[in-house]
């Protein structure tokens, strides 16, 4: 009974001692990762949290695409965020300034005619890295280690799809796409049913759907539940460092059109969420599901089709997020953009 008790004591003291070694070889791995954005007021952002967190995030690049605004303005923002973050060794590359198909669409009534509200602009000290985005894509995942570079996509996805149906080889190198878009409970912003980054280029959403890469979507699902309020914007701008004056001024401001059109007490911060997923995984649920995406001229132009309960049953394509921990995601952002100057 002796020997049983106490064998039993050393085979719990070693799985709690794997469980600890397991934790922390988790936490200390680090995700080499590309940024694709249209840089808006949400995007910039996400950029700072990322940019704060280099424990976490190996920031290879931050690939531009138009979306918000002009591929010239989201550029300029990318820069911008860059140099706000004191990281400027990221380089940045400009990619695709219009959609697959259709004509390009732009978010100005949102995100203000530079992209940035609340704040001024200027003419970022570092200029954009030679080459484009799409053949950097191109030129980076094909030479990756196998499944290695996980993929934010915070815009429409126009990049990769041109990158994917130019040399569909690329897969090899990609371990993740975390695509900020898409609805479903939640309804669309840019049409009843579609979400802007889906609406902006739904064939591009298309292309990188069927390449077969490993999927998970951030909708509006979630980030219409991961609101801001007077007291978090209070204690981003209590940090009194730039980084927390900026993103206090962009989130009083941007924030505001939401609030009225849905009636919300405060306002979403979509591409953020995507970042905080990447860092701290735990703040989030979902579920694998099957989604298809419509881009068919009509009232369904842009929808996600997300089959939440497996009607259809068919293969499950997209880690699908659909709630989130508001007030882990603004402890996590407060904490991060303490880091920054």
């Amino acid at each position: 009974m002796h020997l049983c008790r106490h064998f039993l004591l050393r085979l719990i003291r070693s799985i709690a001692l794997l469980a600890i070694f397991s934790t922390a070889a988790h936490a200390a791995e680090k995700r080499d990762l590309i940024i694709d954005t249209d840089l808006g007021a949400d995007d910039v952002v996400a950029l700072l949290l990322a940019l704060a967190s280099p424990e976490e995030l190996h920031i290879r690049a931050i690939t531009t695409v138009a979306g918000n605004v002009r591929i010239d303005k989201t550029s300029r923002n990318a820069r911008l965020a860059r140099e706000w973050a004191g990281r400027e060794e990221v380089p940045v590359y400009a990619g695709a300034g219009r959609p697959l198909v259709r004509p390009p669409i732009y978010a100005e009534n949102i995100h203000g005619k530079e992209g940035l509200p609340g704040v001024e602009v200027h003419e970022p000290k570092k200029g954009l890295a030679d080459g484009n985005a799409v053949q950097y894509l191109i030129d980076t995942l094909s030479k990756a280690e196998p499944h290695s570079i996980t993929i934010a996509m915070l815009g429409p996805q126009t990049n990769l799809a041109l990158a994917l149906i130019q040399a569909p080889g690329i897969t090899q190198g990609i371990k993740e796409v975390v695509v900020m878009g898409g609805a479903h409970f939640n309804g669309g912003n840019i049409t009843p049913v579609a979400e802007f980054n889906l609406y902006a280029d739904p064939d591009a959403a298309k292309v990188v759907l069927a390449s077969g890469v490993k999927l998970t979507y951030v909708p509006l699902d979630v980030t219409h539940k991961v609101l801001t309020s007077d007291q978090r914007i209070q204690r981003i701008e209590g940090l009194n460092n730039q980084a927390g004056k900026l993103v206090s001024s962009i989130l009083n401001e941007y924030v505001k059109a939401d609030m009225v059109h849905y009636g919300l007490p405060g306002g979403p911060v979509h591409d953020a969420s995507v970042i905080a997923w990447l860092l701290k995984p735990e703040l989030f649920s979902g579920r694998l599901i099957n989604v298809a995406i419509d881009s068919r001229e009509g009232p369904g132009f842009g929808q996600t089709v997300a089959d939440w309960n497996d009607t259809l049953e068919q293969p499950k394509n997209v880690f699908w997020i659909e709630n989130g921990d508001a007030q882990g995601f603004f402890d996590l952002l407060t904490q991060r953009l303490a880091r920054l100057k």
